[in-house]
């Protein structure tokens, strides 16, 4: 019975991390203010929109942030807390629910802007083909998160530090806010 209950983990985290990388995607896309006309937002968009569309008329977007994709997220990953819960036979309390998933949220977003980041430091190393369009999304959206960290570093000598920094950051941010808003979300959800 433990063997398919690791199963069934595994298969509720691929499944959920999936479909809430394709809805964070799209808001940090629309966050960056990407190109729309790039193959790659095209897809998400026709993906995502049957869903977001209708949420639109509910909950507009506030500023470039669009609130409808922000709560799919989240409402994504607190189905996925409680499948994952239930596996373990353990029914969640809907406070420490909402908190754990607001913090499953956070970190999901940290570690997908630290790929992000990670990758196109990477890509900076090789001669890669500008008109793929994957290479001009990864700086749209990795932009925002180096550009400040630059404007704070001084030149030292050609070198780019900035997604050493960024990536630090992220890091921190992940082990100072996302893992405590997890960790007191499953201990309320799991409160008596």
């Amino acid at each position: 019975m433990l063997y398919l209950a690791s199963a069934g983990q595994i298969l509720i985290r691929f499944v959920f991390g999936a479909l809430v990388a394709i809805v964070v995607a799209r808001v940090l896309l629309q966050l960056a203010r990407a190109n729309f006309y790039n193959p790659i937002c095209q897809f998400l968009y026709k993906l995502t929109n049957p869903l977001l569309i209708p949420l639109h008329r509910l909950l507009p977007n506030w500023r470039n942030l669009d609130l409808a994709g922000v709560l799919v997220a989240w409402l994504l990953c607190a189905l996925e807390s409680v499948l994952l819960l239930a596996l373990a036979g353990r029914a969640p309390g809907l406070v420490g629910l909402a908190l754990l998933a607001l913090g499953e949220l956070v970190d999901f977003v940290l570690v997908f802007v630290f790929a992000v980041v990670l990758v196109r430091a990477i890509l900076s190393f090789f001669s890669v083909d500008r008109a793929n369009p994957v290479v001009p999304l990864l700086y749209q959206l990795s932009e925002p998160v180096l550009r400040p960290v630059r404007k704070r570093l001084p030149a030292l000598g050609g070198i780019d530090f900035s997604p050493a920094i960024a990536g630090l950051a992220l890091m921190l941010a992940r082990v100072l806010v996302a893992m405590p808003l997890r960790d007191h979300g499953l201990a309320l959800a799991l409160a008596p």
